[in-house]
């Protein structure tokens, strides 16, 4: 397949008018399908059913401490799912609190404590002038929505294939005491699904901010969540090298079962150092008695142990590998060779991300739509929703049924063919390029 930029003007009229008429066809089937959302489908909630029914009126509610889920307490969490969640996150029960059903709420928590408390003891945010984050990019829009929602000044920082750009990190907190913290998914991240290199986390925690209350908020959410058993990245603990660089303190990392069990009932942690926890407990305290204990004991109940949450998330990983080859196989098929675009391969999370040329993801979005396919809106994976290419394009496989799911990769790709080829057909009528190959 010739290159867009290859051929000649008479060329590309020609392939618009085909790719037009494959779009009216498109548009004919009357579809309706959601990419928009990481969401997981209905086979993958159908596998954590089981779940409603280890815990019923006949059974021991009570845990192997004594303690009566039933009843008030346990502010940190019950001891077996410290322990599950600790196995999942690789950090010891002693260094984790157990909260309710939301990471993010989490993640909400632990930025408004430190707007009206400070961190360990510092001057609260919100007395400060100013109030910095560094935002990798492309990065989860919830992050940056939250950050925004404070008043908080982000600065994106590039992605690579290791992750954020450190030089440009290094240098930023280093030099102003006014970045208080960075957004990290280190693993399968949001949305590109890159991981994190062990170079990249290694020097995460040798960081050496101006700010003293500088934190590195590290939402694990992918953590466990491969697509395949021989293809399964690894990062190093960052708590640990964080310890062993003599920053033990400089770290949040989030992390819950919403993707894992049922998104809205599931568990959410926060592991981090003892320091961090004696500060976040003086809030919460003050904010609750302890969180659903029952639903923390069915949890175990349901695992057993981290063996059992693990073949767990091969089912998960047999539900959605098909769909992620299933994209990739219809953007090679239909766009490798033609030079309008590039996309990831992640070996696990949640998305793919596609980079169309540059000044095109709106319209493919838009013309995506317009056939019945919504996704992510364009420039929601930056800061203030404002991608300076407008080139990023997050692609959520999960949801849809996998026939739908091809039918909808098929004409997002048909809509990446068509908004590139009339892109580079004005550039070429705007230069003056012959309508036709020259005779030789």
């Amino acid at each position: 397949m010739a290159r867009y930029a290859d051929m000649t003007v008479e060329e590309l009229e020609n392939e618009l008018k085909a790719l037009d008429k494959e779009y009216r066809r498109f548009q004919k089937l009357d579809l309706t399908l959601d990419m928009s959302r990481g969401k997981p489908c209905t086979e993958q909630l159908d596998i954590s059913m089981g779940m409603m029914d280890v815990l019923n009126s006949q059974v021991d509610l009570t845990c192997e401490d004594g303690t009566d889920c039933r009843n008030y307490g346990v502010l940190s969490g019950i001891a077996e799912v410290k322990e599950l969640l600790g196995d999942m996150m690789e950090n010891h029960p002693d260094n984790i609190i157990i909260y309710g059903n939301s990471s993010l709420n989490v993640m909400y928590d632990t930025v408004s404590r430190a707007m009206l408390r400070g961190v360990m003891g510092s001057t609260p945010w919100s007395k400060l002038e100013s109030v910095k984050f560094l935002c990798p990019v492309p990065g989860y829009d919830r992050h940056f929505s939250m950050t925004e929602y404070f008043g908080i000044e982000m600065i994106p920082v590039p992605m690579n294939d290791e992750g954020p750009d450190m030089d440009m990190v290094e240098d930023l907190v280093a030099n102003d005491e006014l970045i208080k913290g960075i957004w990290c998914v280190p693993k399968y991240s949001n949305p590109s699904g890159t991981t994190y290199s062990e170079r990249t986390v290694r020097r995460f925690a040798r960081l050496k901010p101006a700010a003293k209350d500088f934190r590195i908020f590290w939402d694990n959410a992918y953590g466990v969540h491969h697509l395949y058993d021989e293809q399964q990245d690894y990062i190093p603990e960052i708590l640990a090298e964080c310890k062993r660089a003599g920053n033990p303190d400089m770290v949040y990392k989030f992390a819950s079962t919403s993707k894992i069990t049922f998104p809205g009932s599931g568990i959410a942690a926060l592991a981090t150092s003892q320091n961090n926890l004696v500060d976040i407990k003086k809030q919460l305290t003050h904010q609750t008695i302890g969180h659903d204990k029952v639903n923390q004991l069915r949890h175990v109940r349901f695992f057993g142990n981290i063996h059992g949450l693990m073949q767990h998330m091969s089912r998960h990983a047999q539900i959605l590998r098909p769909k992620f080859e299933a994209v990739e196989d219809a953007l090679e098929k239909n766009l490798a060779g033609l030079d309008i675009g590039t996309w990831t391969k992640p070996n696990g999370g949640y998305f793919i991300t596609f980079y169309a040329l540059d000044g095109c993801a709106k319209k493919i979005i838009s013309k995506a739509k317009k056939a019945g396919v919504t996704m992510t809106e364009a420039g929601a994976t930056w800061p203030y929703h404002k991608d300076p290419h407008d080139s990023d394009i997050r692609i959520a496989p999960s949801y849809p049924p996998l026939e739908d799911l091809k039918m909808a990769a098929e004409l997002f790709s048909l809509c990446v063919r068509i908004v590139s080829a009339e892109k580079i057909l004005s550039e070429k009528k705007a230069q003056g390029a012959p309508k036709e190959a020259a005779q030789e």
